[in-house]
């Protein structure tokens, strides 16, 4: 399944599943966001969990995602909020900005779905070229653990979520399927309350490695990189950390 369809099933679920499970990234990116001396752009905004938090702060933020749904639930929930998003459906590999930015930001591990080499040089080509100068591209990933992989991997996961008064089963699974090209696959099952599957889905997801991003930035046109572990700008130390990459144009 491609990941635009993955995004496209799961968007109904997505806040639900996904609301509590990254610890200081919002505030992280918030805190980028208002010092940043111009427009910012988030990449793969989804339903908005940072995105219309930026909005509700006054910062000028445009968004992208490859997801009509994710896009139309962001849309729903920004006009609760009487927030006027301006979003809109594209591949990162395929963006072309219409203004600069002072700031790309590529929260919660979307990089990873980016799966082929091309189309990473393409992304960070793509984004590179929306920057102004001295304009930087933030995102962050985790590092492939080979403890997480050995003892988690492989291994239904469930929830049981209440969605608009209906309560349903989510299943998720992660392994991974190819060992020499470090590729995992993210596997969802959703059942109704009454046991019947909702939908299924599978995408694949990048193990991508601190050299590998090393190289990917040595082979694009930013001027200078810097890699972290954590939202507190630690160095990256242990496979426990999340990384951080922060990259100039």
């Amino acid at each position: 399944m491609d990941v635009d369809e993955y995004f496209d099933e799961t968007a109904a679920f997505y806040d639900a599943v996904y609301d509590e499970s990254v610890d200081g990234d919002l505030e992280f990116y918030r805190d980028l966001a208002r010092e940043a001396d111009g427009p910012v752009l988030e990449v793969g905004c989804g339903t908005g969990r940072i995105y219309l938090e930026l909005l509700r702060d006054g910062v000028d933020a445009d968004g992208i995602d490859i997801s009509s749904s994710m896009l139309e639930i962001l849309r729903e929930n920004a006009a609760e909020d009487e927030l006027d998003p301006t979003v809109r459906e594209v591949d990162v590999t395929a963006f072309e900005a219409d203004r600069e930015y002072a700031l790309v930001i590529v929260p919660f591990r979307t990089f990873l779905h980016v799966i082929e080499i091309d189309d990473q040089l393409e992304a960070l080509e793509r984004i590179h070229d929306a920057l102004a100068p001295g304009g930087r591209l933030v995102l962050n990933a985790f590092v492939p653990s080979f403890e997480v992989i050995c003892e988690q991997y492989g291994t239904w996961e469930e929830r049981t979520l209440e969605i608009e008064g209906e309560t349903y089963m989510y299943r998720t699974k992660t392994e991974v399927v190819n060992e020499v090209e470090q590729l995992a696959h993210i596997r969802t099952v959703v059942l109704d309350q009454s046991g019947d599957k909702r939908f299924r889905t599978n995408t694949p997801l990048n193990l991508v490695s601190r050299r590998e991003f090393e190289l990917l930035f040595r082979l694009s046109s930013y001027s200078s990189w810097q890699g972290f572990g954590g939202f507190d700008w630690d160095p990256i130390e242990d496979a426990n950390q999340e990384m951080v990459w922060i990259a100039e144009k």
